[in-house]
């Protein structure tokens, strides 16, 4: 049993790196609870392994006290000095209890536990791994799917790609390579835990940076992105230095760069816009591929506007089901309110008259009050 165990524990830390000494005091512990468990005791006991030979030791640890009141927890200081006459009130004796069959329970137990630690050590290694990749992303391999998920396999894990993370109308089947963003790496009782998704928003952000090298080092930036995952999205980029077209940039010669994207992301439309300083002119870049008019801000909310477009855009602008405003407004951060040029101007002349009337009415008013001044 001593060498068995010996060299269980210098294999373990080889193969495993799991260190000896952590196994050991994990071990001394559970053999405690093994002892007293086993044996009924109540003592308060203590197991030693000795690291040379391997021998595993019982003592069962006793207060020396002037009168005893419980014998499996104290001793007299009479019975102490005939053990050792150096003893002394307060002062602790071990005396070793190591029953003739405890190997078979010793064996039992290390191995249990060196079972422990060698998951515990694995489950410590992936997750440590895993969360190297949090944000980023990973290829995997589809494994197989239930009602809840899509489970992916990364090689040494498989992750979980959950109903909302899955780009509507795409299909999963056994085998298929995959793109997926790892969002968050939890590390549980069960284990660690990789969550990925499809529809990430950042998804589409690591894509770019990857067949895009000047995002890649920072001569573009995409400031932001709206997303409707399989269908549409907007990204809004700017250049980090002079004479560089951060859209051109984006979209490559022939739509080549863009393309990729898309065929990765299996069809979705993808609006490239320059982010712009001016609110009005991110906004008009924005609703791309509408032409705007006008944006007028509502002096009430600094976050709301109404932009103008010509008649023959207004569904353009709008989009299928609303989606190009849709996304306009979550790529800038504004409420926007679209309205045709003829729609803008009637408005313009129903104020305008409504301005006329009230400035009728205080004329009338200050005439009013002079009559009565006169009077």
């Amino acid at each position: 049993m001593s060498k068995e165990l010996l060299n269980a524990l210098n294999a373990l830390e080889v193969e495993k790196g799991v260190k000896k000494e952590i196994v050991i005091e994990a071990l001394e512990a559970a053999l405690v609870s093994a002892y007293k468990r086993n044996y009924g005791q109540a003592q308060n006991v203590e197991v030693e392994f000795d690291k040379i030979a391997g021998n595993i030791h019982v003592y069962a640890v006793k207060e020396v006290v002037n009168e005893v009141y419980d014998s499996q927890l104290e001793i007299s200081l009479k019975s102490a000095l005939e053990i050792n006459r150096a003893y002394e009130i307060g002062d602790t004796i071990r005396e070793e209890v190591t029953p003739k069959d405890f190997g078979r329970i010793a064996a039992q137990t290390a191995k249990q536990v060196i079972m422990q630690r060698v998951r515990k050590e694995e489950r410590e290694v992936i997750y440590n791994e895993y969360v190297q990749y949090e944000q980023e992303i990973v290829t995997g391999e589809v494994e197989r799917r239930d009602n809840k998920f899509v489970y992916v396999n990364l090689g040494r894990i498989e992750a979980v790609l959950s109903r909302q993370d899955q780009i509507p109308g795409e299909e999963y089947k056994s085998h298929d390579k995959i793109k997926v963003y790892i969002y968050k790496v939890e590390n549980t009782s069960k284990g660690p835990q990789v969550f990925v998704s499809r529809s990430h928003p950042d998804l589409l952000r690591r894509l770019f940076e990857q067949e895009i090298p000047e995002i890649f080092d920072g001569t573009v930036e995409i400031v932001s992105i709206s997303r409707e995952a399989g269908d549409r999205a907007k990204v809004a980029v700017r250049s980090n230095e002079d004479g560089v077209d951060p859209v051109g940039t984006c979209v490559g010669p022939r739509g080549e760069r863009v393309q990729a994207i898309v065929n990765e992301l299996k069809g979705e439309n993808m609006d490239i816009v320059e982010w712009r300083e001016d609110p009005a002119e991110y906004i008009a870049n924005a609703l791309n591929p509408a032409k705007v008019l006008d944006v007028r801000f509502d002096d009430e909310n600094e976050h709301a506007c109404t932009v103008v477009v010509p008649d023959d855009q207004l569904s353009l602008a709008i989009g299928k089901r609303g989606q190009n405003a849709r996304l306009a407004a979550r790529l800038t951060g504004y409420k926007i309110d679209i309205k045709s040029e003829s729609d803008a101007a009637d408005l313009n002349n129903v104020e305008a008259d409504n301005n006329d009337i009230d400035d009728e009415d205080q004329l009338m008013s200050d005439s009013s009050s002079n009559i009565i001044e006169e009077e």
